[in-house]
């Protein structure tokens, strides 16, 4: 801890180096972000279209998701431990290169091993880009009300990339092609390489300059087969062995990982960083909230399309207030945080978000866009807002800055490790309560229905927990610029 303490206290000397305003700064990593989180979603609703196009079966087909999201979530902590040691600036450009051209060569996929192996390459690049943006932004703006309504911008850039996926794949898809969901990157990743060079001069990393490569394998192993059996779950049931077997063996790597970080002089995850209240206690609230908040977007698309009939566009229409409303709440939350303590903001958030999935769970076979769709969407995903800006703040606060790439690694490891897992446990009540519904004949919609609303009233539960333990952050203190 004596580290950790002497490096907390140390100023950032290359802030005086900066040279660009760090509003600029600010464009620029968010616009990487934004990208990044884009690519999570934007395929789906192209992915009938790819498999006409290209002749993937169901298997190939789940690749073409499964390669970007697998790949990024087990390369999220190597990225951004990269970043701490060799220069966050230099791996941003190298990250955001590798996405621009992994994007040209899958928008011009010939066949789908072309196209899995540039999904494949997006997920690397995307794991030195995400954890990468906010090391940017927490070492950028100093601790307080500027970092405060910083990372209030980069939460509401992120959530808005992830809602807009479904309508901007819908629109390039129906009314261009499949591929322009993967070349649309090009010039935006092109121009965002150019205001980069332009915003982020090149500076070397931290003094150490080796990488914990025993600790590197474990976790990528780890997480990957984690995830993986998390992911066969659904279809196979946790009982199996398709699941069993990879999370056992995810569980074990990840038991000898935190082994070898204990021993290691320079670890990947240097774990006297959990010993820090605001590392520890904020990972484990966005750890229950995304795995809450994940699942929203899926069994909405699902309840628009199956049950209430609408087409893919429309359905990515209707998902603009919600968008609207997270972009609403993370940007208020900095605002309230100067007059009012962050944890008391978060739990608000947190007990709106509460109040929206319990009202999403009222839905009805014959539900209408206002009372189904929009009232109970905004009032969650403003509550979202709410919550993520001041716990997200909170987990970056008192780091040092040696450390904050790899603080933003395990934040991103955390959302995309608690989305797939809680999609899964979501999806199988909702599917075990669809094939007990007892009804009679054309009565598709309300089993639908039913389990749909399980789903919600589960994410709930999941929404409550993470709430509570918001009581458990470090009292929020802003500094006034």
């Amino acid at each position: 801890m004596s580290h950790l303490a002497a490096e907390r206290n140390r100023p950032d000397r290359e802030a005086a180096k900066r040279v660009a305003p760090v509003w600029a700064v600010l464009a620029v990593v968010c616009g990487g972000q934004f990208l990044v989180v884009l690519d999570v979603s934007v395929v789906n609703v192209a992915l009938p279209s790819i498999r006409a196009d290209l002749g993937l079966g169901e298997t190939g087909l789940q690749w073409v998701v499964s390669a970007y999201v697998l790949t990024y979530a087990c390369l999220l902590l190597l990225g951004g431990r990269i970043a701490d040691l060799f220069g966050r600036e230099r791996t941003f450009l190298v990250g955001l290169g590798l996405f621009t051209v992994a994007s040209l060569v899958g928008g011009l996929a010939q066949g789908p091993w072309m196209l899995v192996a540039a999904r494949t390459l997006q997920g690397i690049g995307g794991a030195a880009l995400a954890p990468t943006t906010l090391s940017i932004l927490t070492t950028s703006f100093p601790e307080g009300a500027q970092r405060a309504r910083a990372i209030g911008t980069w939460t509401a850039v992120g959530a808005g990339g992830g809602t807009a996926g479904g309508l901007i794949g819908g629109l390039l898809t129906d009314y261009l092609s499949w591929r322009w969901v993967l070349l649309v990157n090009v010039p935006i990743g092109a121009l965002l390489l150019v205001g980069a060079a332009l915003c982020l001069p090149v500076r070397r990393g931290g003094l150490a300059r080796r990488l914990d490569m025993s600790g590197t394998v474990l976790v990528t192993a780890g997480v990957a087969a984690l995830a993986y059996g998390i992911t066969t779950s659904e279809p196979h049931g946790w009982t199996s062995g398709q699941a069993l077997l990879p999370v056992a063996l995810g569980l074990i790597a990840l038991v000898l990982f935190i082994r070898v970080e204990s021993r290691t002089a320079e670890p990947l995850v240097p774990l006297g960083l959990f010993r820090l209240r605001s590392v520890s206690v904020a990972n484990t609230v966005l750890f229950a909230v995304g795995a809450a908040t994940f699942a929203i977007w899926y069994f909405l698309s699902l309840y628009m399309q199956n049950v209430l009939h609408y087409s893919p566009v429309r359905t990515g229409l209707c998902f603009l207030p919600h968008t609207v409303s997270v972009i609403v709440g993370s940007k208020l939350a900095p605002r309230l945080m100067n007059h009012v303590d962050g944890r008391l903001i978060g739990a608000t958030g947190g007990l709106l978000a509460v109040g929206g999935m319990l009202w999403q769970s009222t839905l009805s076979a014959h539900g209408t866009f206002a009372g189904s769709i929009l009232g109970p969407g905004v009032l969650t995903l403003t509550g979202v807002g709410l919550l993520m800006t001041p716990v997200t703040t909170a987990a970056t606060a008192g780091v040092p800055m040696s450390e904050q790439g790899v603080v933003s690694g395990l934040l991103n490891t955390a959302s995309q490790l608690s989305g797939a897992l809680g999609l899964t446990i979501l999806a199988t009540a909702a599917a075990n309560r669809i094939s007990a519904f007892h009804g009679g004949v054309g009565d598709a919609g309300e089993a639908l229905v039913s389990g749909y609303a399980v789903a919600f009233r589960i994410g709930a539960v999941f929404l409550l927990v993470g709430t509570a333990l918001i009581a458990l952050l470090p009292k929020w203190a802003p500094r006034q610029p």
